[in-house]
């Protein structure tokens, strides 16, 4: 039997992969790489079922006009005359509405809430990779904000989202004593995960090896033939594999990958930014939970011999450059809100190491999963923005169903490939 040929190495596309094989299903991948410039490799990590909102919210459009001017903002929108760019934008804007919002919130809420018992299975199966069950702690500097949040989060309690009662300033440091006096208050959901990223990813491609599935590294796919409504084949390395069906798990890249074929996926890469510090910075109390500041968007992350601060969205396109003024607000955050942090945060360094991956991005914030349209054995798997490795084995199990059965999952219906058409 031809296999099941997945473009895409990252954790969406292994963990598709993962899925077919678990079904008995012959399944090849093949990844672009470099693994360190993919948002699979420097995201902050984390298992968060519970936040489930899409970027586009109420509210935004103004502040995102206000942030756009500013290059050090939490989002950052260089403006571009591309009409591709533009009517994304537009439809970006156009998604920021309460009804939109609160559809894609808690579609995404239902097809996460299995992720923590996923995770689980993929532990049971043998993956090896690094995992800490400490919850997140959600820390603010203005009461206003915390309020605002933690009255967000209500909906999505239907879903199995655990959380704390709101805590003051001395009791979200009680709860992490890391924190500093400048932080009012905040609260704490007890279930959520992280995890280091790229020990996932290595942590699936080693796993898949050992299983007997072909996992190609460095090996870009430049082309998919197909024969009226079917895939039939890749290309890579100059080669034609065939393939009984093809799932596009490319990230940032699926648009490139679906242009020839005359498919609209309106993905644009929203860059993110990490900066690694091993070992930590010494503080009064070591950091002991993964922290989120949402008013900066910025996710503190304690890691084996290391802490790592993510956050940012970058709208300008799919490059790798890094802006210096955005990893010195990244910094900035972690002063305001850790007892003790360095005044001047070191961004370079032997100890020190920024990343940036492009994280793939629709108008509506919802991911991208299912048949694409006219085609009876091509599907895509991409779109996750920032919850990638939340999703990741829902999205992996629901794409093996799909090609086990050729049907799709009721569970997907808000993210078929289709509403973009």
């Amino acid at each position: 039997m031809k296999p099941v040929v997945v473009i895409g190495g990252g954790v969406i596309g292994l963990c598709c992969a993962f899925a077919l094989h678990r079904r008995g299903i012959p399944v090849t991948v093949f990844d672009a790489g470099p693994a360190e410039r993919a948002a699979s490799h420097v995201n902050a990590g984390w298992v968060v079922p519970s936040l489930a909102e899409p970027v586009p919210a109420p509210g935004l459009i103004a502040t995102s006009l206000r942030w756009m001017l500013r290059s050090d903002s939490p989002l950052y929108i260089r403006p571009r005359l591309e009409p591709a760019f533009l009517r994304w934008t537009l439809r970006f804007w156009r998604a920021c509405n309460v009804r939109d919002y609160r559809a894609g919130l808690e579609a995404t809420a239902a097809f996460g809430a299995r992720a923590l018992e996923l995770y689980d299975a993929l532990r049971d199966a043998g993956v090896r990779y690094e995992e800490h069950r400490d919850g997140i702690v959600f820390a603010y500097r203005t009461s206003g904000a915390l309020r605002h949040d933690y009255a967000e989060l209500e909906p999505i309690r239907r879903f199995g989202c655990e959380l704390s009662p709101l805590l003051d300033g001395d009791a979200v440091r009680a709860l992490e004593p890391s924190l500093s006096e400048t932080v009012v208050g905040g609260f704490w959901l007890p279930r959520e995960r992280s995890l280091r990223p790229d020990t996932l990813v290595r942590g699936l491609g080693d796993y898949l090896t050992e299983q007997g599935v072909p996992v190609h590294s460095n090996t870009p796919v430049s082309g998919i033939e197909t024969t009226g409504t079917r895939a039939t084949a890749v290309f890579a390395n100059g080669e034609r594999i065939p393939a009984e069906a093809v799932i596009v798990a490319a990230g940032a890249w699926t648009p490139r990958l679906l242009r020839p074929l005359r498919v609209n996926m309106p993905i644009e890469a929203g860059k993110g930014y990490s900066i690694d510090l091993a070992p930590p910075p010494a503080l009064p109390r070591p950091v002991g939970r993964p922290l989120y500041l949402h008013e900066t968007r910025v996710a503190v992350t304690p890691l084996d011999g290391m802490i790592r601060l993510s956050g940012t969205m970058e709208l300008s396109g799919l490059n790798h450059h890094i802006r210096p003024e955005r990893v010195a607000a990244i910094a900035r955050s972690a002063g305001w809100a850790l007892r003790g942090w360095p005044r001047e945060t070191p961004t370079a360094g032997p100890n020190v190491r920024v990343w940036t991956g492009p994280r793939p991005m629709t108008p509506d914030g919802l991911p991208v999963i299912g048949w694409l349209p006219g085609y009876r054995n091509l599907a895509v798997a991409s779109g996750h923005a920032m919850l990638g490795v939340t999703l990741a084995t829902a999205t992996g199990e629901a794409v093996a169903e799909m090609m086990a059965t050729a049907g799709v999952p009721g569970i997907l219906a808000a993210f078929d490939p289709g509403r973009f058409s």
